[in-house]
C-alpha cells in the first residue's frame, strides 16, 4: 500500500503545473477557435451576446486577395530567415568545436549573452544602429566610401526594413541554434572523422557523409523550432516597423494584430491567428514524422 501511495507522488508533485501550463495555453487557443466562429466586434466585447455565424469569418478570408499576399510574404520571411539562421550556426558550432578552449568558451559566451538580450531591448538597438543621421550603421558604411548611404533612412523602404528586420531575427536567433549544434557535435565519435581523413576525405565529404547523417534528426528539430519562432515573432516587427513601410512587413501575426486592434475585428483577427496555428501544425507534424521515420 505505501509502496503504491509512493508511486503516485511525482504524478501529484508536477501536476499543479501541468495543469497551470495546459490552462495557460489551451484556454487563449479554445478562445481565439471560439470568437473565430463568432460575429466579436467592439459591441460584443464591451455588451457581450456574440452571434454565431460559421465559417463567414474564415470564407472572407480565404475568399480576398490580402490574406494571400500576407502568408507568400510570410512564408518568403520564413525561409530567408531560417536558412541563414541554420547556415550560420552550422558554420559557428563546427567552428567551436575546431577552436582552442579559451577561444570557444569566449564564443560561447558572447553567443549566450546576445540570446539572453531581451528582445526589446535588441529591437531598439537595432534602430539606433540603422537610424538615418546618427546611426552606426551608416556611418561605417560612408566611412568605406559608399557616399550614397549618407542620411539614408532604412526605414522608409520596405526591403530595406524587411533587411533590417532579417539581419536582427537572425542575430537573434543563431545562439541557440549554434549552441543546439555545437553539444551534438561533441557526441560524434572522434574515431569516425580520423579514419575519413586517412581515406582522403574532404571536409565537405565528411560532413555530407559523417556529420549530417548522424545530426539529421537534430537539424530536423532545430529547423522546424526556427521556423515556428521566425512565423510567429511579432514583436521584433511591430517595435521596429509596425508591419510598413506600406505592409513591407506584415506578416500573419502582424496581419492579424492589427486587423483585432485597428479594425476591431477580434473575429477575423482571431481567424488569421487560428490559420497560422493550423499552418505550423501541419509544417510541424509533417516534419516530425519524417524524423521519426529516419
Amino acid at each position: 500500500m505505501w509502496a503504491r501511495t509512493r508511486s503516485y507522488w511525482p504524478y501529484l508533485l508536477i501536476a499543479p503545473a501541468v495543469v497551470g501550463g495546459a490552462f495557460l495555453l489551451l484556454y487563449p487557443l479554445f478562445k481565439a477557435a471560439v470568437i473565430s466562429f463568432q460575429h466579436f466586434r467592439m459591441g460584443e466585447l464591451i455588451r457581450g451576446g456574440a452571434v454565431f455565424v460559421g465559417l463567414d469569418n474564415y470564407a472572407e478570408l480565404l475568399t480576398g486577395t490580402e490574406f494571400w499576399e500576407v502568408l507568400l510574404r510570410t512564408a518568403v520571411w520564413t525561409a530567408i530567415n531560417v536558412v541563414l539562421i541554420v547556415g550560420l550556426s552550422t558554420g559557428i558550432a563546427l567552428m567551436m568545436v575546431r577552436l582552442g578552449r579559451g577561444l570557444r568558451l569566449a564564443l560561447m559566451s558572447a553567443l549566450a549573452l546576445a540570446w539572453a538580450m531581451p528582445i526589446i531591448a535588441a529591437t531598439t538597438v537595432f534602430q539606433w544602429l540603422f537610424q538615418s543621421e546618427l546611426g552606426l550603421v551608416n556611418w561605417l558604411l560612408v566611412t568605406l566610401g559608399l557616399e550614397s548611404f549618407q542620411g539614408y533612412t532604412w526605414f522608409a523602404n520596405g526591403t530595406a526594413t524587411f533587411a533590417v528586420l532579417v539581419v536582427l531575427v537572425v542575430w537573434q536567433s543563431v545562439p541557440f541554434a549554434a549552441l543546439t549544434l555545437y553539444a551534438g557535435l561533441t557526441t560524434i565519435p572522434a574515431e569516425l572523422y580520423e579514419s575519413a581523413r586517412i581515406d582522403g576525405g574532404t571536409g565537405w565529404q565528411v560532413f555530407r557523409q559523417i556529420t549530417f547523417p548522424i545530426l539529421r534528426p537534430l537539424f530536423a528539430l532545430v529547423a522546424s523550432l526556427e521556423v515556428i519562432w521566425v512565423a510567429k515573432c511579432f514583436p521584433q516587427i511591430w517595435v521596429l516597423s509596425q508591419g510598413g513601410p506600406d505592409d513591407a512587413t506584415t506578416t500573419l501575426p502582424v496581419y492579424a494584430f492589427k486587423i483585432a486592434r485597428v479594425l476591431h475585428r477580434y473575429d477575423l483577427g482571431s481567424a488569421v491567428a487560428m490559420l497560422t496555428v493550423v499552418i505550423l501544425a501541419i509544417a510541424l507534424v509533417s516534419n516530425l514524422r519524417r524524423m521519426v521515420r529516419q
